[in-house]
C-alpha cells in the first residue's frame, strides 16, 4: 500500500459500529483495555452522530479500495473557542505511511478554519510515535497522571496547541 491509494472522506453514522470495535479491538491487543474502553468509545461515537454540529464538528475515514484505515475527528468543547481532537487511530498495516499526518493536518486545517483558537487532546504517554506527531506539529505536553482507566495502569498525558 502506498500514501497516495489512500483517501478520506467524511465520517457517517455507517462507520459508527467499525469505529467503536476497531478501537476497542486495538486499544485491547496494545494496551490491555477491558470492555469499559469500547463503552466508552460508543458514547463519544454516539453523541457525535446524535449531535454533530457540521459546522463546527468534523470526522474522517482513511480508506483504500473501500477499506477502512484510520480516523480522526474534530470536536466540540465547553469553551467555544476550544476544540478537542479525538479519535485518532490507524490500522497497524497503514502505520509509516504518513497517513498520521495527513489526517492530522486535515483536522487542524478544519479547527482554523471553523474559527477555534486552541485545539487540545488527551492520549497516553505510551503512544509515543503519535506524540511525537503532536509535538512535530506544535502541539504542547500539558499534564500527565498516573492512573487506572479502562482496567489498565497508564500514564495519560494532556496536549494542546493555539492555532493562530
Amino acid at each position: 500500500m502506498k500514501a497516495d491509494d489512500i483517501s478520506f472522506r467524511r465520517a457517517t453514522a455507517d462507520d459508527a459500529d467499525w469505529l467503536v470495535t476497531r478501537h476497542a479491538e486495538l486499544y485491547r491487543e496494545s494496551d490491555g483495555f477491558d470492555e469499559t474502553f469500547g463503552e466508552f468509545v460508543a458514547r463519544i461515537v454516539d453523541d457525535y452522530f446524535m449531535n454533530e454540529n457540521r459546522r463546527l464538528e468534523r470526522g474522517w475515514i482513511a480508506e483504500a479500495d473501500g477499506r477502512r484505515l484510520g480516523s480522526i475527528f474534530c470536536t466540540v468543547t465547553d469553551t467555544p473557542e476550544i476544540a478537542r481532537l479525538r479519535l485518532f487511530f490507524l490500522e497497524p498495516e497503514a502505520r509509516g505511511l504518513g497517513l498520521g499526518g495527513r489526517l492530522l493536518d486535515s483536522c487542524l486545517g478544519f479547527a482554523r478554519e471553523a474559527g477555534y483558537r486552541r485545539i487540545v487532546l488527551w492520549t497516553r504517554e505510551s503512544h509515543r510515535a503519535a506524540c511525537r506527531l503532536y509535538e512535530s506539529r506544535g502541539f504542547e505536553k500539558g499534564a500527565s497522571t498516573t492512573t487506572t482507566s479502562f482496567g489498565a495502569r497508564m500514564i495519560e498525558v494532556d496536549y494542546a496547541r493555539d492555532l493562530d
